[in-house]
């Protein structure tokens, strides 16, 4: 009679398979089901004749993932401006008892910018090198997922290789901080020149809102273009739109938390929202705002999640 895997045999390798489904797929939902989904296939499953149980299960893992980026990216082709991935929100200091996704933001690997260039590649191109670069896990098995030939999946992950290339490596933790600091202080005082000046010169915007909520539609490029669109926000939202966000760790390094606002006689309300920054030389070099709620489902902070859903957002199209 077979071996079964034990419950506790696969609890053991859940984080790992956590973190290969975030990279997998971009979003925490996406990879909490896939993982639950693994068990569920595996359990009562054979195991005696599997010599490395944690490679087996990253490519269960795959396939499952990649059901899911496919039906991602028909869901993409109406979706209203840009598509970033789904944040993983967790506190500045780490919990007593660390949920299981601040372990998978711990790696480089699933940094912001990183997220970012894998949300360009293809569904086929991802898993291939995400399994492969990530995971370690052979050709052959990979072409197995994808249901092509060896050397087919090695030119996905060899393609996908070269986009990935262009992203910037990530920075020191304190690095990133010290120069996202300086951008929102300065942010805070609406002083343009300070602005310019704690921004890289190819500076750029990504909002993802799904059209729920004012953000920029397309990619805002350069410092400029970053400084004034950011600043405009403070003038219609007022300067404590930035100051009165909560300073958070998305995705290993810090950003913030907006639970949003009702609103005022002068200034409209708007949602609540997550902003990521990407550093480079030291500058601010991206800015992601992620304002659609169903992108939100990653936050492992203590802030309470029924603040998110001011009573009066603004939804009007952005300027």
């Amino acid at each position: 009679m077979g071996e079964a895997i034990a419950p506790e045999s696969f609890e053991s390798h859940r984080r790992h398979l956590l973190s290969a489904a975030y990279r997998l797929t971009g979003s925490v939902s996406d990879a909490e089901d896939a993982v639950q989904d693994a068990w569920l296939r595996v359990v009562g499953t054979d195991t005696s004749d599997i010599r490395d149980l944690r490679a087996w299960l990253t490519t269960v893992v795959g396939r499952i993932c990649l059901d899911r980026l496919r039906s991602a990216t028909a869901r993409r082709e109406s979706y209203v401006g840009q598509w970033l991935p789904e944040p993983i929100i967790t506190d500045l200091t780490p919990s007593a008892t660390p949920d299981p996704m601040e372990f998978v933001v711990r790696q480089e690997e699933n940094r912001m910018a990183a997220m970012v260039v894998l949300d360009t590649l293809s569904p086929d191109q991802r898993v291939a090198f995400v399994l492969h670069d990530g995971f370690a896990v052979p050709f052959d098995e990979i072409a197995d997922v994808l249901s092509t030939t060896v050397s087919a999946a090695r030119q996905l992950a060899s393609r996908a290789r070269r986009s990935v290339a262009a992203a910037p490596p990530p920075v020191p933790d304190a690095e990133h901080a010290e120069a996202v600091s300086r951008l929102v202080a300065a942010m805070s005082s609406g002083d343009l020149e300070a602005v310019l000046a704690a921004l890289h010169p190819d500076a750029l915007v990504i909002g993802d809102a799904n059209g729920t909520t004012r953000t920029a539609v397309n990619i805002i490029t350069g410092a400029d273009h970053f400084a004034r669109f950011f600043l405009g926000l403070a003038r219609r939202y007022g300067p404590s739109a930035f100051v009165s966000a909560t300073p958070t760790l998305v995705n290993g390094q810090l950003g913030f938390l907006s639970h949003g606002s009702a609103g005022d006689d002068t200034h409209p309300g708007f949602p609540g929202r997550v902003t990521a920054f990407t550093v480079r030389d030291g500058k601010v070099w991206a800015a992601y705002d992620i304002a659609n709620p169903d992108k939100l489902g990653g936050i492992r902070s203590s802030s309470p999640p029924d603040r998110l859903s001011p009573t009066a957002p603004d939804r009007r199209p952005p300027s």
